[in-house]
């Protein structure tokens, strides 16, 4: 790896309209900072591209340079793949712009856009784009590597819904990616990473949605968890594409909506989002509302947008964290008793055990559809272990892989790359795109050859010619 001189650095930042930051600047550390806090790297400088000629040109920079580049958007993956060592970072966080065609039911939304800034904008016409559960997470990394939120159910992938993307090259040239144009590159980078290049844009189809729903939470105690547990597999096994469950094992936060009796205190929690007709919504979720003895209900007609902020909470930048992911092919009741088990052993009251629903629109494609394949699954079970101190890494670090060690014997042998931790191996990487693997493979060899983008290792390395 190459180490840029001063003046190189000085020559880039003159050739752009944005701005360039260096490690002895003053907004560096702050630019540098990642939501997961155990991530902790300086890279040689950070580019805040003012608009896709800046994005060109540092990429030819770091190719010239021979120096790792990488892409942040919101900053939001678990490895830290956005900030590598001593390389230069593109953060995109002056890129935020969306235009809605309420017509065509199409928005562009710019590299730096998070999650939020879709919804804010989209919802103004009654629309959404399948986004994820944070709205502090960036649409970039999200779709990039597939994505799935409250709309999968219904509307598949968020990268099934990228109709476009416009991409610059490793040789820095400007290239649209559609079934028109480039259609094996739009086939990779619908859940294939970002390794191919620079993605400045992405056009998202649209579907009616809100801006009303019927959404929040509803929690009881886990001394009731037998019967609760038992009902969930019913309720997601029985529910309309509209309505998504989410599973939650954690302790009870702090929440307004729960009395303050329960705070601390093991709790298991249905995460609900009917995104159909608000009053049709009600009468499906009457039942989860009135089973057993809930602690605590917030579960009533909201925005979406607020619906697609409600778990921001319990992910603030600036924690510790450390997941581990399978793919499910069914709730089997021996799962949830495992996961219940290591569940009463959570060493933080910031860590969670969740299974997130996404059967259903997925299975409508083909497996090798796009990149992310894995269109059979059901579920995505998430260890989620976070904490606050670094005393504390080893602890949260060990209880998050006890428990994945014993619940992947569950899983249909794949996984979510983008909940892939920094010390996954090949082995991970081949459970996350199966038999689609070598045919990224292939698209890598043709568009980038150079190995320009290397940093992002789970979304491939260079091979060699005969992989």
């Amino acid at each position: 790896m190459s180490t840029p001189d001063r003046s190189a650095l000085a020559g880039l930042a003159t050739s752009l309209r944005g701005r360039l930051l260096l490690p002895d600047g003053g907004d560096y550390d702050d630019a540098r900072s990642l939501w997961n806090a155990m991530i902790d790297r300086r890279p040689a400088a950070i580019a805040r591209p003012a608009g896709v000629d800046d994005v060109r040109t540092c990429v030819r920079f770091a190719r010239d340079q021979g120096l790792p580049l990488a892409v942040k958007g919101g900053g939001h993956n678990i490895a830290g793949l956005a900030m590598p060592e001593g390389g230069l970072v593109l953060d995109m966080c002056e890129l935020r712009g969306v235009e809605v065609d309420p017509a065509r039911r199409v928005a562009r939304a710019q590299a730096g856009c998070l999650l939020g800034d879709v919804d804010g904008a989209t919802q103004q016409h009654g629309l959404a784009a399948v986004l994820g559960f944070v709205s502090q997470t960036g649409v970039a990394g999200l779709t990039l590597g597939g994505g799935f939120g409250y709309l999968t159910r219904r509307f598949g992938w968020s990268c099934d819904n990228v109709t476009a993307m416009e991409v610059v090259t490793p040789d820095g040239e400007v290239v649209r990616a559609s079934d028109d144009g480039h259609p094996e590159l739009l086939w990779g980078l619908r859940g294939g990473g970002g390794n191919f290049g620079v993605v400045t844009s992405f056009e998202l189809r649209l579907d009616p949605v809100g801006p009303e729903i019927v959404g929040g939470p509803v929690a009881w105690s886990a001394d009731d968890a037998p019967a609760v547990l038992d009902f969930y597999r019913q309720v997601v096994a029985e529910a309309p594409p509209e309505l998504t469950c989410v599973l939650s094992l954690r302790l009870a936060p702090p929440a307004p909506w729960l009395p303050a009796t329960i705070h601390g205190k093991p709790v298991v929690m249905f995460i609900v989002c009917y995104s159909g007709d608000p009053a049709e919504g009600e009468r499906v979720v009457a039942p989860l509302k009135a089973f057993g003895t809930p602690v605590g209900s917030a579960l009533v007609r909201r925005t979406y947008v607020s619906q697609q902020s409600f778990l921001d909470a319990t992910q603030p930048k600036g924690r510790r964290y450390y997941w581990k992911s399978e793919y499910l092919p069914a709730i089997d009741p021996e799962m949830l008793e495992v996961a219940m088990r290591h569940f009463a052993k959570v060493p933080s009251p910031h860590s969670a055990i969740l299974t997130f629903p996404i059967g259903g629109a997925l299975e409508r494609l083909p497996a090798d559809h796009s990149a992310v394949g894995n269109r059979a699954a059901r579920f995505v079970l998430n260890v989620a272990g976070s904490w606050e101190r670094a005393d504390d890494d080893g602890a949260g670090v060990e209880w998050a892989r006890a428990a994945w060690r014993d619940l992947r014997a569950f899983s249909t042998g794949g996984t979510y790359v983008n909940f892939l931790t920094e010390e996954e191996g090949d082995e991970r990487v081949r459970a996350a795109y199966g038999a689609n693997l070598p045919r990224l493979a292939a698209l890598k060899r043709r568009w980038d050859p150079q190995n320009v983008f290397r940093s992002t290792k789970h979304l491939l390395a260079a091979p060699a010619p005969d992989a």
